[in-house]
Formats: C-alpha cells, sequence, structure tokens
C-alpha cells in the first residue's frame, strides 16, 4: 500500500502537504472529498480521523497522521533529504516562527468553516466576508514583509536558496489569496517567494488547479 493523502483540492492545508510529498519525490494516491457537501463528516472518513478535517495522510501500516503541519514534519524526520527545516535549532525555531504566523494566525480565521459561519449563521454578505480575509491576510502579511524583507537568512526562498516549510505556507496561502484577489503591491518580497516557489514542478503539481479531482 503506497501513502494514501485524503484531501481536498482548494483547501491549503492539503496544498501545503501535497508540495511537501511532491518535494520529497514521495508516491502517493488521492482520496477527495468535497468540504461544501461534508464528505469529510462521513463515518468513513471519521473513523480514519474523528477530527474530521482535511489532509490526513495514511501510512502503508493503515496508521493516520492528521493536521497538515504534524503531517510534514512527520515526513522531515522519515524522509529527510531534502529537508524542509533547518538543522539548526535558533535558525529552525525562526523558520517555525514564519509558518505559524501563516498556519495558525491567518488559516484558522479565513478557513472554509469560519467563513461558511461568517455567512450562513451571522448573516455577513459576501463583501463582508471578503473584507474579513483580506484583513486578516494583511494582519500578519505586513509583519511577514518586515521581517523577511532584510532579514540574512533569506534567500530565493524564507530560509536561503532552497524550499522549507515556511515557503510551503507561504505557497498554500498565496492560492488561498488569489481567490479573494488580496492585492500583494505591499508584500513585494513575499510575492517574489511565491514566484521562485511556481517556478519549480513540485509547487505546480500541489496547486488547486493541478489536482486530479479539480472542480
Amino acid at each position: 500500500m503506497s501513502l494514501v493523502l485524503h484531501n481536498f483540492f482548494r483547501s491549503s492545508a492539503s496544498v501545503r502537504v501535497r508540495a511537501a510529498l511532491q518535494l520529497k519525490g514521495l508516491t502517493y494516491t488521492h482520496v477527495s472529498y468535497t468540504l461544501r457537501q461534508g464528505e469529510h463528516r462521513s463515518p468513513t472518513y471519521l473513523s480514519l480521523n474523528p477530527q474530521g478535517l482535511v489532509p490526513a495522510l495514511q501510512l502503508e501500516d493503515s496508521t493516520v497522521v492528521a493536521q497538515s503541519l504534524a503531517i510534514i514534519e512527520y515526513l522531515d524526520e522519515v524522509y529527510p533529504k531534502p529537508l524542509l527545516l533547518p538543522s539548526d535549532p535558533l535558525d529552525r525555531a525562526w523558520v517555525r516562527g514564519l509558518v505559524h504566523s501563516i498556519a495558525s494566525d491567518i488559516h484558522p480565521l479565513n478557513n472554509l468553516r469560519v467563513l461558511q459561519y461568517l455567512g450562513q449563521e451571522l448573516d455577513v454578505i459576501e463583501a463582508g466576508v471578503t473584507t474579513w480575509f483580506r484583513h486578516w491576510v494583511a494582519e500578519s502579511f505586513t509583519a511577514l514583509e518586515r521581517q523577511l524583507a532584510d532579514d540574512p537568512r533569506r534567500g530565493q526562498f524564507c530560509y536561503g536558496d532552497s524550499p522549507g516549510l515556511a515557503d510551503i505556507c507561504l505557497f498554500a496561502q498565496m492560492a488561498n489569496n488569489r481567490r479573494f484577489e488580496v492585492d500583494m503591491t505591499p508584500y513585494p518580497t513575499l510575492a517574489t517567494i511565491n514566484t521562485n516557489c511556481l517556478e519549480l514542478p513540485a509547487f505546480v503539481d500541489a496547486l488547486p488547479e493541478s489536482h486530479p479531482h479539480a472542480g
């Protein structure tokens, strides 16, 4: 049995894991779920992942690892080439700080569950949901731009000249940003890093529109 990725084509957390798998050259099989139809809440999926969230990675022995960052760090430990986190503890902490500024600060406020709740339960109109999304991106991207613009640890990517976990998270967030037409003019450093990611097939193949079940 190969690795099985339970995911949704547009989920930015799923994009992260797809990019990590492809950067490491790992073969995997897709199982797709349509979140708006609640397929991730089915008894079958909940028996695999009681959290009822995507992505989840099913290993060769059928063990399931949930949560995108936990999955990627697991992959980095088991398949360490190429490394997605620096080996130096201080640099690794710095990169994790970048990661969590996106995965912990932006994503929880802008994921589908929250956006649906705003619209369906709080009667926020579509324009208001878009304003909400853009606001929380700006809150973190403004700080990230300052942090990365002049830091000597930045190269073509967030850390050096090889893509890593921070780039994966930035790239996945940028895929969401495009749907909400976020203006990237204030963030030239972040835009350049994302452009560098898009020059690599592993990232292009992880895009929502590249997913075999996109639609």
